[in-house]
């Protein structure tokens, strides 16, 4: 089994960084920070009515990021009426379950409106470290949460979290295969096309999602903002697919099949002035995926007899291969932070699972084992996280872990068969 990443947990001294502790992802000895997540307290119906989505997604948000183990509320011995001051905390009580952190929240209405104040204690101090309120729609409580795990999020790190962010999927409908975009968790769903067969969804920088659609019976990219109806993007060749956008938004990328080949284009966003970057004869180059400063692109190709990971510059210059372990190594994702590439591979028992390879000195790492089929993964705006689709529930079910391979969580979304998940801001 190739070596796991891991992370470590560094608690900086409080005359160090504005008497705040940081989180930080490097080495190899992580321990997640115990914490306590409380039942909000309401005060009045609006907020009682509200409290149990909001909960829902705060409580995911931090126990899905990684940086925390978020205790079981059934062994909490403190007042279940306890107050949100520290003056009203008894905090021998959240010493005694192991927190070492507690989050206390308070949710009250006003008409339309939830507003919510989230406190933040370190347990061991009996001090307050952080004091966050937030105001939204009654109807928009999860993204409410949201806002305020991010708050927490950045509290820690520095680093702005990954929960006000969208993803986009495919799901199996009666139909054929739509397209989604949704909050992070994947809540929130908004369905984008109504039929046919439409796959490989790619958020827009700035709004909209493009995708491969059938709807002009071939295969071509498409794309389409809010309930708006989907326009042709780039209708060229037999086959579009595997659309990606540039960090700047300006270019998108795709792979183009003409006769017996598949290429890789770079056009502007708007599909015009396209450009190949790959000239392969009677080989694929599919699946291109952007650097972070946009200088690179990495991709798919067989021209050395099996699909691997190759790497190029923006305008097809310097193409080489990246990966040499493995025999199928599909749908690279590029992290943000620019180190690591994931992607899918076939191992020796024919089982797909997960990898990263890190572009500077090509060394590989295994993220997924023995859990079913492990595919399509993509970086979080952030690089902390990787979105995947698994069949280890029965059905294809989007999953969500740290870029290092742990703390594998399903979204909590219905059962249905969703693929080719995509991950933007």
């Amino acid at each position: 089994m190739f070596s796991r990443l891991a992370a470590l947990l560094v608690l900086v001294p409080s005359f160090v960084l504005a008497q705040r502790p940081v989180i930080e992802i490097s080495g190899a000895n992580f321990r997640p920070m115990p914490v306590a997540v409380a039942v909000p307290l309401t005060q009045d119906e609006g907020a009682r009515a509200a409290v149990a989505e909001f909960d829902a997604a705060l409580s995911f948000d931090f126990a899905a990021c990684g940086l925390f183990q978020v205790l079981d509320r059934k062994g909490f011995l403190a007042d279940a009426k306890e107050g949100v001051t520290a003056s009203s905390i008894q905090f021998n009580r959240w010493t005694d379950v192991g927190a070492e952190s507690l989050v206390k929240t308070q949710l009250s209405s006003d008409g339309a409106s939830l507003r919510a104040d989230l406190r933040l204690f370190s347990v061991a101090a009996g001090r307050e470290e952080l004091k966050v309120s937030e105001a939204a729609p009654l109807k928009d409580a999860r993204r409410l949460a949201h806002k305020l795990a991010n708050a927490v999020y950045k509290h820690y790190t520095r680093e702005t979290g990954p929960f006000e962010t969208r993803i986009a999927f495919t799901r199996k409908t009666p139909s054929g295969r739509d397209v989604y975009v949704a909050d992070w968790d994947g809540k929130n769903a908004q369905r984008i096309t109504n039929g046919d067969v439409n796959v490989l969804p790619a958020l827009i920088p700035g709004g909209g999602v493009a995708f491969t659609s059938y709807r002009s019976r071939k295969p071509f990219l498409f794309s389409a903002q809010g309930g708006g109806e989907p326009v042709s993007l780039i209708a060229k060749g037999s086959m579009v697919t595997g659309a990606a956008f540039s960090p700047d938004g300006k270019r998108v990328a795709v792979s183009i099949s003409e006769g017996e080949n598949a290429e890789i284009f770079v056009a502007n966003a708007d599909g015009s002035n396209i450009t190949k970057l790959t000239d392969t004869k009677f080989f694929l180059n599919t699946s291109p995926t952007w650097s972070p400063d946009g200088k690179r692109l990495a991709f798919v190709s067989n021209r050395a007899g099996n699909p691997q990971i190759y790497v190029m510059g923006a305008d097809g210059a310097g193409q080489k291969r990246l990966t040499f372990q493995g025999n199928y190594n599909t749908t690279p994702s590029w992290s943000p932070r620019g180190d690591l590439v994931a992607f899918t591979a076939r191992d020796e028992r024919n089982a797909f699972d997960l990898f990263t390879v890190n572009v500077d000195n090509a060394k590989v790492t295994r993220l997924t084992q023995d859990a079913a089929g492990n595919e399509e993964p993509v970086f979080s705006p952030n690089g902390r996280l990787i979105l995947f689709t698994s069949s280890r529930g029965g059905s294809r079910g989007l999953h969500v872990m740290t870029f290092d391979g742990n703390n594998q969580m399903a979204l909590p979304m219905e059962k249905g068969d969703f693929t080719t998940p995509d991950w933007a801001n």
